[in-house]
């Protein structure tokens, strides 16, 4: 069957592809914030590790770690973002679902982590939700 040719004033839907220069622009943004994110990451991690007096000590707190055990969660998870981060910037196609669940999990990571550094883990979640977003809206579409 033939298609008909659209109606004037309206326009064809275009190609599959990225969301426009706005996603576009996120992403690349995204891949910047995780390499931000993954740096922070691995500062908690040193700091966390070296002194246990950085961090405010929780008696009672159902997600317990220890300061030295949450220094080995944040600095592992920082080394593994800057490394998926930067996979990003260079284009790599297997970075952009690795970059979606690993920001899910730092989410989760600094979440829990909320009552040690409130404005910290805040200022991470943030970031990890806008990575989610960029990096699920600038995604292009298969062509099927």
């Amino acid at each position: 069957m033939a298609q008909s040719a659209p109606a004037p004033g309206s326009s064809r839907p275009s190609a599959p592809g990225p969301a426009g220069p706005w996603a576009e622009t996120g992403v690349m943004f995204a891949g910047v914030l995780l390499l931000v994110d993954g740096i922070l990451g691995v500062v908690k991690g040193i700091a966390g590790i070296a002194s246990d007096e950085v961090y405010t000590r929780i008696d009672d707190y159902t997600f317990k770690f220890g300061i030295t055990a949450w220094g080995w969660i944040h600095l592992v998870l920082g080394v593994i973002l800057v490394v998926v981060g930067w996979s990003i910037l260079k284009g790599a196609a297997w970075a952009w679902g690795v970059g979606i669940g690993l920001a899910a999990l730092n989410l989760i990571a600094n979440f829990v982590w909320l009552p040690y550094q409130p404005v910290w883990a805040i200022i991470s979640v943030a970031i990890d939700v806008f990575v989610i977003w960029a990096l699920c809206a600038g995604r292009p579409k298969p062509v099927i």
